[in-house]
Parts: C-alpha cells; sequence; structure tokens
C-alpha cells in the first residue's frame, strides 16, 4: 500500500499519512505506453498550418539564366532552384492533419502509471479539501508555502470543479488546476508534484460541497377536495315544447325526355305509308 503525506485544508500536516486508493495505486509502471500517450497528446496540439513554397510555386524561373556551355560557369536551368537565393524550398512543408488516436484502454493505463510514477516518487501530497470563499491568488501561494511547493511545478487536481481554485491559480506560471477524473497522462507528467483534494481519492465529501448541497424539499400536504353536489336545472318553456315534426318531401321520380333521334323513328313510324302508283 502506498502512502502520502496528509494536510488539513489550513496547510497543517496531520500525524497519520493518506493511504492511496489500492485500485489505482498499485505501482504499476508502463513506460512505452506513456511514451506513446505523451506522443499522441503532443501531436494533437500541433495546429499544421505551416507552409512553405517549392520550385514550382515560386513565381519566375522560366528563362535558362545563361547558355549551357562556353561560360566556364556550372550549368543551370532555372534561377528558382534550392540551391539559389530566391528559389523554392526543397521538401517545403504543407498544412496537413497531426491528429492521431490512441485505444481508450492504452489512455487509461497511460494515466495510472503517471499516479504511479509520481506516488512511488513520494511526489503526491493529498489535502483535506480546498474551500475558497472567493477567487484569491494570495490564498493559492499561502498554501503552497505551507506544503513546501513554493517555486515547483504543482497541478492540484479538485473533487468535481472548483471554480474558486482554478481562478485562484490561474495566474500563477508554474501552477495549474484541474479536475481529478480530467487530467491526462501528460498533466500529470508535466507537473513536479501533484496535490489531490480527499474527495477526489474516495475520502469524505469537502464540507464546501455539503453545504451548497441542495436541500430536500418538502412535500406539500393535499387538501380533501370537496365534493360538488350537482343542482337541478330548471326547465324552461322552450325546452318544454315538444320538437316539431318536419314533413318529409316525397320527391317525385324525374321522367326523362326521349332523345331527338327516339323521336324521329317514333314519327316514322306512326305515318302511314304510301304505296308506290297510287295517286
Amino acid at each position: 500500500m502506498i502512502e502520502a503525506p496528509f494536510y488539513s485544508a489550513a496547510g497543517a500536516r496531520l500525524k497519520t499519512p493518506f493511504a492511496l486508493p489500492a485500485e489505482t495505486f498499485d505501482g504499476t509502471v508502463n513506460q512505452p505506453v506513456l511514451h506513446e500517450a505523451v506522443k499522441v497528446f503532443l501531436n494533437n496540439q500541433r495546429q499544421g498550418t505551416q507552409k512553405a513554397k517549392t520550385r514550382a510555386e515560386v513565381s519566375g524561373g522560366n528563362q535558362k539564366p545563361w547558355k549551357q556551355k562556353g561560360t566556364g560557369r556550372a550549368r543551370a536551368g532555372t534561377s528558382r532552384s534550392p540551391l539559389w537565393r530566391g528559389g523554392g524550398v526543397a521538401f517545403a512543408p504543407t498544412p496537413r492533419d497531426w491528429r492521431t488516436g490512441i485505444p481508450k484502454k492504452v489512455r487509461q493505463l497511460a494515466r495510472k502509471s503517471a499516479l504511479n510514477a509520481r506516488a512511488a516518487d513520494g511526489l503526491v501530497t493529498v489535502v483535506e479539501r480546498l474551500d475558497f470563499e472567493a477567487p484569491k491568488t494570495k490564498q493559492m501561494t499561502a498554501l503552497l508555502e505551507k506544503l513546501g511547493l513554493e517555486g515547483r511545478k504543482v497541478l492540484v487536481l479538485t473533487h468535481g470543479i472548483n471554480s474558486a481554485a482554478y481562478l485562484s491559480a490561474r495566474n500563477l506560471p508554474r501552477a495549474g488546476v484541474l479536475p481529478y477524473t480530467e487530467a491526462s497522462a501528460y498533466d500529470i507528467l508535466w507537473a513536479d508534484v501533484l496535490v489531490v483534494e480527499q474527495a477526489a481519492l474516495g475520502g469524505d465529501a469537502p464540507a464546501a460541497a455539503e453545504a451548497t448541497a441542495p436541500r430536500p424539499r418538502k412535500a406539500k400536504a393535499v387538501k380533501p377536495a370537496k365534493a360538488k353536489t350537482a343542482k337541478p336545472k330548471a326547465t324552461t318553456a322552450k325546452s318544454a315544447k315538444a320538437p316539431k315534426a318536419k314533413a318529409s318531401k316525397v320527391k317525385s321520380p324525374k321522367v326523362k325526355a326521349p332523345k331527338a333521334g327516339a323521336r324521329r323513328s317514333a314519327a316514322r313510324k306512326a305515318a302511314p305509308t304510301k304505296k308506290k302508283g297510287s295517286e
């Protein structure tokens, strides 16, 4: 079991050291994984916007400076060669994306290895809580002096987001504040000493967080609803009258008129036919 020096919130050292949790601080330090994680982190910080012109992109240089033979000089085909002043750049850098990925388990192992490396060297300090009433750089400087860490690169790991502690250390060039769960392997290796809040390592929650925790609301008593008695509605004179029965109209069947062609054929049949030769 790895132990770390334990300090109170005021900066006084306690007699009993703090036992670091064995799940994380088990002494595992994987050097190749640490190297890979740091290399990936630095690659992802690059912007990749560097650009220089090659001999094909520099303007001019279309004409041969002098003839091939007879001058005594070295032969030259263009004045924009990388050997010439004002020429292009050999193997010129171009904009590119430097972002590289790393597996999740490898990143977690690298973070665990970084914490174990600092704990094995005795560079982890545990503080009960960081309860700053207001952001004050003077308070953070005084606390680091009481811990004996003035002039050293210090990374303060808090339990959750602590805006007052972050703002108190923002003006210090050799100090930083991060939540314990968000610190990467590079952040841990950047610092010479780690100052960790007790609640971040699974200890008791800080008193400041308990004071700001929302209180449960009391359930309001529900009053019983009064039963409403239905009043009989008075019958009006209009509603007393019986509805008049409407006489149903009997529709007469429509007779379709015969078409013009049917009329002519009926008239021909009705007319008497004359015999031939009879006058």
